[in-house]
């Protein structure tokens, strides 16, 4: 890819803010958890209570708005001191999360059940797309384009790379993109249940490692191209995304997922294995996931894996779910720019069967190149090559994306049919949750009689408006009923945005770039956007475009209180491909007319979910319609 200025980074943690919120410290020391036993998890009944807290006083208001607005408020005055004429640019906000208003969520749910009426302020905050309003009142900027990546905790690693994408192909002048998270006993409690978190403090690549503890933080960039002329701390030089099509809550055991995206983005850059001089490792300290990692680092990097630095910052600073690809990019970066090769906070032996060359403290050095793995909920991974120095890069081979085929409508039901037809075991098939089982159903009528030639670079892009809130009511409800041991881990899978299009790439195959995204009621405009920048730039072959919605009642009391367009219960899919040239769907259109639903939320009286995306396709290319 065309490397990417990166000119302002602004971030929250348990660490503190702006730099203090990602550094590593000085040569010769070592690494200082800010991981701590939290009362608030304690008091909801957790046996794991750790967590890296940076909201302690949220005074009422959701504390990933509060993130949003310290990081977008320094973000703001950042952008207005470094880039002139800011109102003459174009620019693009992409933000990636895991859960959202998650806290406000679970206020809306509890007062649902105590009968009480939900205020059109807390119904706003409820959906994923909820805080979004306090960054963007923050920065105070006006955006040409806006998108939520939902790719779980591998959120912030596709916004950036998507950003870099936008700039790249010259649609935007600017791109603001990272991505936060804020903690709720709902997120923790789901997590032990499944027996990710450690019983005392993560311990990444180390023997006997038990889990991960969570944290809470954003961090957000400002990127341009390096012809901007803006002074720069770095570049980001190369992006890949892939999907396992595996399992949706455990990793690929050989890493292949995340070794093909590694891949990838070392190539995009223009790189060799041997370039690289450290590693911000996903490492969640999770027993299968710090051994499929290193096996991915094996085959990506080859001998020299034995060699790099690997950098696990979660253990400092906990995992920061959507947060957290860009909070460790930019404390890589920090420790580059100042001559450090970060040490590793993760005391213990090292795992044999998890190999990786961790430092006890920071030492003196000249790295200028960091490779960033991220694995996700769905299978999702990505990867990207940050530089302090010089990489090529390689040109962006511009293509034009397509419509192959329009399916036709599909509910949850639909999804009995399938037994057969999919690579899911009948009883999976059954045990989907309703979103997911629409999407998998809407992408089994555009895949019907179509042989996939590169599943390694077909993906599943996903738009949902109300994502998962009817599943986030079915786990809540547990824990209302019983406290922490109400927590149904076969439940809490499902309440991430990302499952429904981890289930489709499981279903049939496609190890592409998948992942959901929302950032508003035109989540299926924003859907088909995304997939048509992504097949421009080249990183995929093809997608398919889902705009799914479960809506039942928690979804309309919500929209309904907020004053919000309901959307339409269902899911519908378009194949697109990607052609080498020549002229293909106008992205024109398709940008105008999110911007258009952004500011009215029903321009052309299309409802949200799969009638708006129908609706744009049928204008923008009049002879598909559903087939």
């Amino acid at each position: 890819m065309t490397p990417v200025s990166i000119v302002a980074i602004e971030a929250e943690s348990a660490l503190g803010s702006g730099v203090r919120a990602y550094s590593v410290g000085e040569v010769g020391e070592r690494p200082v958890s800010a991981i701590h036993e939290d009362a608030i998890l304690e008091a909801a009944g957790l046996e794991r209570p750790f967590l890296a807290r940076a909201v302690h006083e949220p005074k009422g208001e959701d504390p990933a708005a509060v993130l949003l607005r310290r990081v977008g408020g320094a973000l703001g005055r950042a952008l207005r001191e470094r880039v002139p004429e800011l109102e003459r640019r174009r620019i693009a906000l992409v933000v990636g999360t895991s859960s959202g208003g998650m806290a406000s969520l679970v206020a809306a749910l509890d007062a649902r059940a105590r009968g009480g009426a939900l205020s059109p302020e807390l119904a706003a905050a409820a959906p994923y797309f909820g805080p979004l309003r306090a960054l963007e009142d923050a920065l105070g900027v006006r955006f040409e384009e806006r998108v939520q990546i939902l790719a779980a905790c591998a959120s912030s690693a596709v916004a950036l790379g998507y950003a870099s994408r936008l700039l790249a192909l010259g649609h935007v002048d600017l791109a603001i993109a990272g991505g936060y998270d804020a903690v709720t006993p709902f997120v923790a409690t789901g997590f032990e249940s499944l027996g990710a978190t450690s019983a005392s403090m993560p311990r990444p690549f180390r023997v006997g490692r038990d889990g991960m503890a969570l944290g809470e933080a954003a961090a957000f960039f400002v990127l341009a191209l390096p012809a901007s002329g803006l002074p720069e701390l770095g570049r980001l030089a190369g992006f890949a995304a892939s999907s396992d099509a595996v399992h949706v809550t455990a990793p690929d055991r050989e890493g292949g997922g995340l070794s093909r995206a590694a891949v990838a983005a070392l190539a995009d850059a223009g790189i060799r294995p041997e370039d690289v001089d450290v590693v911000s490792a996903h490492a969640t300290a999770t027993p299968f996931n710090d051994a499929a990692e290193a096996r991915a680092l094996a085959t990506a990097l080859g001998p020299h894996a034995a060699d790099v630095v690997v950098h696990p910052f979660k253990s400092v600073v906990g995992h920061t779910l959507g947060a957290s690809a860009a909070l460790e990019i930019a404390a890589v970066l920090e420790a580059m720019r100042r001559g450090i090769s970060p040490g590793a906070c993760s005391p213990g032996m090292p795992d044999p069967e998890a190999p990786a060359r961790l430092l006890e403290r920071n030492e003196s050095g000249r790295p200028t190149t960091a490779l960033k793995l991220s694995a996700a909920f769905g299978g999702a991974n990505a990867a990207l090559v940050v530089t302090t120095g010089s990489a090529p890069g390689t040109p962006v081979a511009r293509g034009a994306a397509r419509i192959v085929r329009v399916g036709t409508p599909r509910s949850a039901e639909d999804a009995r049919a399938l037994r057969g037809v999919t690579r899911l075991p009948d009883v999976q098939l059954e045990r989907l949750d309703r979103l997911s089982a629409a999407a998998v159903a809407a992408v089994a009528t555009v895949l019907d009689g179509v042989l996939v030639t590169t599943p390694d670079r077909t993906g599943v892009i996903l738009g949902s408006a109300a994502a998962c809130l009817e599943n986030n009511e079915a786990f809540q409800a547990g824990l209302r009923a019983r406290g922490r041991p109400g927590a149904a881990p076969r439940r809490f899978p499902a309440t991430s945005p990302n499952l429904a299009p981890g289930q489709c790439s499981i279903a049939f195959g496609l190890r592409g770039p998948s992942f959901a995204v929302g950032a508003g009621p035109a989540a299926a405009v924003e859907a088909l956007l995304v997939a048509v920048d992504l097949l421009e730039a080249g990183d995929a072959d093809a997608l398919v475009v889902v705009a799914a919605e479960d809506v039942g009642p928690v979804v309309t009391d919500v929209f309904v209180a907020a004053g919000l367009p309901l959307p339409v219960s269902g899911a519908v899919a378009v194949l697109l491909e990607r052609a080498p040239g020549g002229s293909g769907i106008p992205r024109d259109v398709i940008s105008r007319a999110l911007r258009e639903a952004s500011r009215s939320e029903n321009p052309r009286g299309d409802p949200p979910g799969y009638p708006s995306l129908i609706g744009l396709i049928q204008r923008l290319s009049p002879g598909n319609h559903p087939s």
